[in-house]
């Protein structure tokens, strides 16, 4: 089975992943992807198993005697609920510059216009994958997934020396959960790459500090006409607290290493609301601050309404990576000496997010993540470009025979 053969197939797959589910993984959906991961290791001869909360794993056993590096690669089976993931109708295209037709089924074209994603034209003569423009495609991380079992493939047919090459498809990253039952230990590897990245050249060893937040706000209601000095209005109160926040530090007005607070959701009536906020930042320190800020504006209207009326649930979800790789640097450095020997000048870039990989370097494992060839992931406007997913195959196989 050829590299986009296994992408389309993969991305046929529905995955959504359900932040609002206890269970692992969060959503019965993705079973069904990987028990096809599953029983396509094993036809490559990898010992391979799926466990009880849903990660598939994968062991090619070394080929040869001399010292090779035992190395894992690591990708993510579920899709984002930014977009649906259902019927997926996936467009092979050779792209020759101007904006593309998604689709024509409305009153009007929808269009993927290079006025918006201005570096469309960097894939002028090359084969782009795209959608119909009413769903996502699943390039996040069904390229990854592709591209690692596509290595494999090919080494294994080359019959190139390799060490010990350990594989995982993880479920639930997009809802922060993918390590949460990663097994290191039996994963036994000296250390192991996410595929998961975008661009391709991109590697990413930096990552965002994250924690979510929740805010209750309970109010008291009263018929309005008699409310004063009685009412306690719970939606006020929250509008009042997010206004207190710093203006500028919010995702559609940062980028690069700039840290935010971003209002996920939010609900409410007079007697009862909720607010839902992830915090982002590089930084450990400045991270810790938005942390700090938000316990002082609880307090803070907590004293000004009375206690208890506002209840936060603070909780850290994953730090950056680059604490624990910055003795580790050599891994990084394999990377982009595949990179280089596959004609690629790595671009070293912050993830503005967090990968499975993270979580994994926190575990003693170090795990930088790289790239998969695509652009625009958790949307509609998503594609991936056919030659550099072919060109991220042949730097995984270069990874795969390191020593």
């Amino acid at each position: 089975m050829k590299l986009i053969e296994r992408f389309l197939k993969y991305v046929s797959y529905p995955t959504m992943s359900d932040e609002n589910s206890d269970t692992c993984p969060s959503s019965k959906k993705q079973l069904a992807l990987a028990k096809v991961l599953k029983a396509e290791l094993e036809e490559l001869g990898l010992k391979a198993r799926l466990d009880r909360y849903g990660y598939v794993y994968g062991e090619l056993p070394a080929n040869t005697d001399e010292p090779m590096a035992r190395v894992g690669f690591i990708a993510h089976m579920d899709t984002s609920d930014a977009v649906s993931d259902t019927g997926i109708k996936p467009r092979e295209l050779l792209y020759e510059g101007g904006d593309i037709v998604l689709n024509e089924y409305g009153d009007a074209p929808l269009l993927m216009k290079v006025a918006d994603y201005p570096y469309l034209a960097d894939f002028a003569g090359k084969h782009l994958i795209v959608t119909d423009g009413t769903t996502l495609l699943g390039g996040d991380d069904k390229a990854g997934v592709a591209e690692i079992i596509t290595a494999l493939d090919e080494l294994i047919r080359s019959g190139e020396k390799h060490g010990k090459i350990a594989v995982c498809f993880t479920p639930d990253e997009e809802i922060g959960r993918g390590a949460d039952h990663f097994d290191v230990e039996a994963f036994g590897v000296d250390y192991a790459y996410t595929s998961d990245g975008g661009r391709l050249g991109e590697l990413e060893y930096e990552n965002f500090n994250a924690a979510s937040a929740k805010i209750v706000v309970r109010g008291i209601s009263i018929h309005p006409g008699s409310a004063k000095n009685k009412m306690v209005n719970a939606a006020a109160i929250a509008c009042e607290l997010h206004s207190l926040l710093p203006k500028r530090q919010v995702p559609e007005k940062t980028e690069g290493y700039q840290g935010f607070f971003h209002l996920t959701g939010m609900k409410g009536e007079t007697e009862l609301a909720e607010l839902s906020y992830i915090i982002r930042d590089h930084d450990r320190q400045k991270f810790e601050d938005k942390k700090r800020l938000m316990k002082e504006l609880v307090r803070k209207l907590n004293r000004k309404y009375g206690k208890g009326t506002l209840e936060l649930t603070l909780k850290d979800s994953y730090y950056n990576m680059k604490d624990v790789l910055a003795d580790k640097m050599y891994v990084v450095e394999k990377a982009m000496a595949a990179m280089r020997d596959c004609g690629v000048e790595p671009v070293c870039v912050p993830i503005r997010g967090g990968t499975d990989g993270a979580r994994i370097s926190y575990m003693g494992l170090p795990c930088p993540n790289l790239c998969t060839g695509g652009e625009n992931y958790h949307s509609r406007f998503e594609f991936v470009c056919v030659e550099d997913m072919a060109t991220c195959v042949r730097i995984l196989k270069k990874l795969m025979i390191a020593k």
